[in-house]
């Protein structure tokens, strides 16, 4: 018995039940990738148009089907959560009640260090969540390597610490001390003093436009560009002193908290603020945005954490009950608050839609007497840091940290030559400070044109009465003797009024003159055959 050759191109197309599986498994990975419907292209008339719009949507299904086979075999950890049976709470759940079920490697990330004489301090992590800089208050300032738990190196500078801040990578790391500013090496060398800042209050490092931003106690806003040094910014912003400071990491916008309850967002190449809210009656206590650009938390000493949508600045969410002096969101998308000796983690339950509602995921309570300074989430682990008045902790949040990590973003495991390549793209892929915006999208977009639209006759001669007035009252410089004369002088004035005059011209000649034109074309065109010869030609 023969087959058909159609018989064969079936058998063909049948595929083992493994492989189709994961065909469908693709699929649904696809259709989660892809931008909504394809538009309709059987109703477009305009081939040209036909022909942008079918390349643009081919080049789009590629896009996503890569994304979705990234997902599928690059990306194979899932992020795990707390899970719960019947009547039981994730927030019960205590830090021995984890640490007696997690291997061994994640049961380190459980610590606490002890250091009552130099607090309270302040952390921070590089992006791979690699090494941690902790400044203490009262000058000390240590680099730990966080994966081996080995001290790097640790100073004493002898003086007030107020914050500290990593630059692009663990070679370089700025604190803000009690005069001014200082920005060391890895092996504790002081490399430089930035005198120009004053004292420096908080700082954030803007890692994609290499500008290290800080604000200092009469509340002016400076930005310094690390690459050669040069200050590109120096804003005053006219609201008073402030120890509430953060950067968007969506578009690289710098946030401050007011004592008059406003949060204002500011560019470098701006004097005044981009945007303005109102957020709370009181001051503002912290302030953190969510690595999606997209939502910003806040907490007021009126007890009230608030949860904004920044595409519409609007309210969201309200959370009652707790002052927040500290908050910070993590990769996943988990929401930290510290006030005093206790520390609430708080969980996105809308399951990611888009109508966000934010819930009691985790509690931990420390010490009783520790102060909470700072907490700060470590990137892609499932700890957070803790900095307080008695030294720095750390604990587990299961489902905090991003479980996959790209090595050409933040590589935990680069060695000495990716690093140096690294910094070299880093300073190749440099951002100028005018692409600091709201909506960083419109870059590369096309400009709207706009008609300029056409000032009416009150405003021409409001205008015209304003530069009248200013060329009046312009002052005439003193000259030699002979060219000082009343008459010279009065006759310069006249002469500025006339140039000021003749800016603006007479609406009414113009007007005559077209009617003068159009008279006599209807008077040529009247005339006699004889006399047409003698008319004035166009």
């Amino acid at each position: 018995m023969e087959l058909s050759s159609e018989d064969n191109n079936l058998t063909e197309k049948v595929l083992p039940p493994i492989e189709q599986e994961s065909d469908v498994e693709l699929e649904t990975k696809v259709k989660k990738y892809l931008r909504g419907e394809g538009a309709d292209l059987e109703t477009l008339k305009d081939k040209k148009l036909k022909t942008q719009l079918a390349s643009r949507e081919k080049l789009y299904g590629k896009s996503a089907k890569t994304a979705a086979k990234i997902e599928k075999w690059l990306l194979p950890a899932e992020a795990g959560y707390l899970e719960t049976d019947g009547l039981e709470k994730t927030w019960r759940v205590k830090q021995t009640d984890i640490a007696n079920e997690v291997d061994l490697l994640s049961s380190r990330n459980q610590y606490d260090i002890v250091l009552p004489d130099f607090g309270p301090y302040k952390l921070d992590f590089t992006a791979s969540g690699r090494h941690m800089i902790a400044g203490g208050r009262k000058g000390h300032l240590a680099l730990v390597d966080m994966m081996s738990m080995n001290l790097i190196k640790e100073i004493q500078v002898k003086e007030t610490v107020r914050d500290v801040a990593f630059l692009h990578n663990e070679q370089f790391f700025a604190a803000a001390q009690k005069k001014y500013a200082y920005i060391y090496g890895r092996d504790g060398t002081e490399l430089h003093c930035l005198k120009e800042r004053g004292a420096v209050a908080r700082l954030r490092f803007l890692k994609n436009h290499f500008l290290l931003a800080s604000v200092n106690k009469s509340g002016q806003l400076h930005y310094q560009d690390v690459t050669y040094g040069g200050m590109v910014a120096s804003i005053r912003t006219g609201k008073g002193r402030t120890d509430v400071m953060e950067v968007n990491p969506y578009n690289g916008v710098v946030a401050l908290g007011h004592t008059g309850g406003t949060v204002t967002m500011w560019k470098p190449t701006s004097q005044a603020p981009l945007v303005q809210m109102q957020c709370h009656p009181g001051p503002v206590s912290s302030v953190a945005f969510h690595p999606n650009g997209h939502l910003m938390a806040t907490s007021g000493k009126e007890r009230k954490l608030k949860i904004w949508d920044l595409r519409k600045f609007e309210e969201i969410q309200t959370i009652h009950g707790f002052h927040a002096k500290t908050l910070s969101f993590s990769q996943k998308g988990l929401l930290a608050a510290g006030t005093g000796s206790f520390v609430q983690i708080l969980g996105d339950s809308s399951g990611g839609s888009s109508s966000h509602n934010y819930s009691r995921y985790m509690n931990h309570s420390m010490v009783k007497g520790y102060q909470i300074e700072k907490l700060m989430f470590r990137p892609y682990e499932d700890v957070i840091g803790i900095g307080h008045s008695m030294g720095w902790s750390s604990i587990l949040i299961p489902g905090s940290g991003e479980p996959n990590f790209d090595s050409w973003v933040a590589n935990p495991f680069e060695t000495s030559k990716q690093r140096r390549e690294k910094e070299v793209h880093l300073l190749l892929d440099k951002l100028p400070p005018e692409t600091i915006m709201l909506d960083p999208s419109k870059i590369g977009a096309m400009k709207p044109s706009r008609r300029k639209e056409k000032p009416s006759r009150g405003e021409i001669e409001a205008e015209k009465e304003v530069a009248i007035e200013a060329a009046k009252s312009t002052e005439l410089k003193k000259k030699t003797k002979g060219r000082n004369k009343p008459s010279k002088r009065t006759k310069k004035k006249k002469e500025m009024v006339e140039n000021a005059k003749r800016t603006f011209p007479e609406q009414g000649h113009n007007n005559t003159a077209s009617k003068k034109r159009r008279i006599g074309e209807d008077a040529a065109a009247e005339l006699p055959a004889s006399l047409k010869r003698f008319a004035r030609k166009n």
